[in-house]
């Protein structure tokens, strides 16, 4: 039956870096992987087949706090450490990438930006929701001819008086888009980029699920399209945003939970190949005697070891708030290249056995081939690292 495998019973720590995370943290932790272990993984291969993401999980992931988790109780929000989001995001991610960006989504590219950039009564009307649940969101920044430079965005915006915005535009490759109640969109206007909370019904717009993805299968990916959308200023402009800083904010916090979740993905590839490599007999033995596929494990635990403390420290310094963009960067390049790396060694671990859905090797590795390019591709993000040592921008 798909998701037979049936390991992943601890989290991997060579290096002892639970003796590192306070309490909180690893009771956040350990709430996370318990629900991923009782909820996800009996039917999460059944979705990836399907192409459907598992909604019936939305309503009990809000009433664990999943949603927005760092930002203010006075919300319905938990107000944890950035280190207690990212291992949210580690066990969320080992569940499959798809669940990790739904909440990631949902906290870092919504919730962010309304508690961030909106109104107090914007925050009031759709915080509560969204870390509940009841509200599902979407970040509409990426089009079809614009992705690494957002900069260039066609989206516009125009004043039309009375308290009105005219939208027209097209945004791509948008999770979450055709079940989001409300989506967060970039537009240019005669003022710069603004963000505007564009609600589900509105006349003119529309989110068509985008088919025939070989990854990220159990999430929902859409296109927004915006025809003389018409919305009223007060409850539908972020006062707080303006130019790119405003989406590219947004983004950071995004990058940082990818950071840690790819990590979780990783260490389910690595238990498994380890699992497998002493059970799988081969010349009288199992083959995890064997030197060839010692190497293999040594690697992979060694870089899973360095991303993991690579994301604990990024998480300390981003909660005394000094954390950089750069940083966070940095990790986002390295550990999803990293993560990326360890899920095809560990389906050559697997052999054949790998391909199945048996396992849940090939479902992750397809899903990362996703993450090294978005929100920011593995380039991109090399080039703002050098950027940062050089003071030389390379891509302008």
């Amino acid at each position: 039956m798909p998701g037979a495998y049936a390991g992943f019973t601890h989290f991997t720590d060579y290096m002892a870096l639970e003796g590192l995370l306070t309490d909180e943290e690893r009771m956040v932790r350990e709430a996370a992987r318990e629900f991923v272990n009782a909820e996800v993984l009996p039917i999460i291969e059944g979705h990836a087949q399907g192409q459907t993401f598992p909604s019936a999980l939305i309503p009990k992931m809000g009433e664990l706090g999943f949603f927005g988790p760092t930002l203010p109780e006075k919300y319905g929000c938990a107000g944890l450490s950035s280190v207690a989001y990212g291992l949210l995001m580690y066990e969320l991610e080992r569940g499959d990438s798809g669940l990790r960006s739904f909440a990631s989504v949902q906290g870092s590219l919504v919730m962010y930006p309304i508690f961030t950039y909106g109104s107090e009564a914007q925050k009031d009307h759709w915080l509560p929701k969204l870390a509940s649940g009841q509200a599902i969101g979407c970040f509409g920044l990426t089009e079809p001819d614009f992705g690494s430079n957002p900069g260039g965005m066609l989206t516009r915006a125009e004043r039309i008086g009375g308290g009105k915005w005219r939208i027209n535009g097209t945004k791509m490759w948008i999770t979450n888009g055709t079940v989001a109640d409300v989506a967060v969109v970039w537009a240019r206007t005669e003022e710069g980029i603004r963000g505007f909370l564009v609600e589900k019904g509105t006349k003119g717009f529309s989110a068509p699920e985008m088919h025939g993805k070989w990854s990220l299968r159990a999430s929902n990916t859409a296109e927004l399209v915006l025809e003389d959308v018409i919305v009223e200023e007060d409850a539908s402009l972020l006062p707080g945003a303006k130019g790119l800083k405003g989406p590219l904010g947004c983004l950071t916090q995004a990058r940082y939970g990818i950071a840690w979740g790819v990590l979780g993905a990783a260490d389910a590839c690595y238990q498994c190949a380890l699992d497998y490599s002493k059970s799988r007999i081969q010349f009288g033995k199992p083959i995890g005697a064997f030197q060839l596929q010692q190497e293999k494990l040594a690697w992979m635990v060694t870089e899973l070891t360095k991303s993991q403390l690579l994301a604990l420290q990024l998480g300390r310094l981003k909660d005394q708030d000094k954390a950089t963009p750069a940083q966070v960067s940095m990790a986002k390049m390295n550990n999803v290249n990293a993560s990326l790396e360890i899920t095809r060694r560990a389906r050559t671990i697997l052999g054949a056995n790998g391909i199945l859905d048996d396992y849940p090797v090939m479902r992750h590795m397809a899903n990362l081939e996703s993450v090294y390019t978005y929100e920011g591709t593995h380039d991109i993000h090399t080039l703002i690292v050098g950027q940062e040592v050089t003071g030389l921008a390379a891509y302008e």
